[in-house]
């Protein structure tokens, strides 16, 4: 396992730690600042600035990704899959510009139906294996621009709203069946929110190492009591995860990229970008 005590050369920050206190170019230079060298940045963040702008200033600050934020949400109705389909060929071609080294997806609850007055779909099942489908229509564009997808297995709590696929082994599953030959362009992204409570993990680190598909390890905590499922994670020891066993765990495998700091927090995000930043080093040299 790594000695992170004494440097961060191995911190990625997820741009949505600090999404609130300035756009992303004045994330990227606050990373500069702090001596950070690699950040995973949201769709959202670099359409605000522009692709053309984001791509130069990851350039002109020496920065490295650890991934790009997100493609997929891919559960809709018939009326909006194409539209699902080339936006998530539009997230392929902007990782690529900017220099990722994955696309991380996020599958996609039970749909929402388009039709006025229609009401959510129920059937987890057929939503599933719409996913499925869907990643296995990217992955063919995503081989072509060389852009390897890695699929994020969100907590149970997620699956109605954002991601029927909750648990590592689902995720390695379908990776499975859409790449057997285990080419590396479909992988997934482990985030110790998601997977921490998961009695089965562990074992499923190791076949994620072993066949060569952990792409990315995302920390954060969970806090006692956790107020708002999406926006009240903690920082890394403030929480209930065994953080350090999970990266010794991840790194026995054989993985030696970065840790990626990614927390989505109301509480965080009321703190300036430079105390939170400075927080995130101190806590991935001391708790991660």
């Amino acid at each position: 396992m790594r000695d992170f005590s004494s440097d961060h050369r191995w911190l990625s920050l997820n741009t949505a730690t600090v999404r609130k206190q300035g756009d992303l170019v004045q994330i990227i230079e606050a990373c500069a600042r702090h001596g950070i060298r690699a950040i995973d940045p949201w769709r959202d963040q670099v359409a605000t600035v522009g692709l053309d702008r984001a791509v130069r200033a990851v350039r002109d600050a020496g920065l490295e990704l650890s991934g790009y934020c997100r493609g997929g949400m891919f559960t809709s109705d018939a009326a909006r899959r194409g539209e699902v389909r080339d936006d998530n060929r539009r997230c392929v071609d902007e990782a690529s510009a900017l220099g990722a080294p994955c696309v991380v997806l996020v599958a996609g609850g039970l749909p929402q139906f388009s039709r006025p007055g229609s009401a959510a779909s129920k059937d987890i099942a057929a939503a599933r294996a719409q996913v499925e489908e869907a990643i296995a229509e990217m992955l063919e564009y995503a081989t072509q621009a060389r852009m390897p997808l890695a699929i994020e297995p969100l907590h149970p709590a997620y699956a109605a709203d954002r991601a029927c696929v909750n648990t590592t082994k689902h995720a390695l599953d379908i990776c499975d069946r859409l790449d057997p030959a285990r080419t590396g362009a479909l992988g997934v992204a482990l985030d110790v929110y998601h997977i921490w409570w998961d009695p089965e993990v562990m074992g499923e680190i190791a076949r994620a190492g072993r066949d060569r598909r952990l792409f990315a390890f995302h920390v954060c905590d969970w806090l006692v009591p956790t107020r708002d499922i999406l926006n009240d994670r903690g920082m890394m020891g403030d929480g209930v995860i065994d953080i350090k066993r999970y990266r010794a765990t991840v790194e026995a495998t054989g993985y030696a990229g970065y840790s990626e700091i990614e927390i989505f927090s109301h509480e965080w995000w009321d703190r300036p970008m430079d105390e939170v930043i400075r927080t995130c080093i101190e806590r991935h040299r001391t708790v991660v």
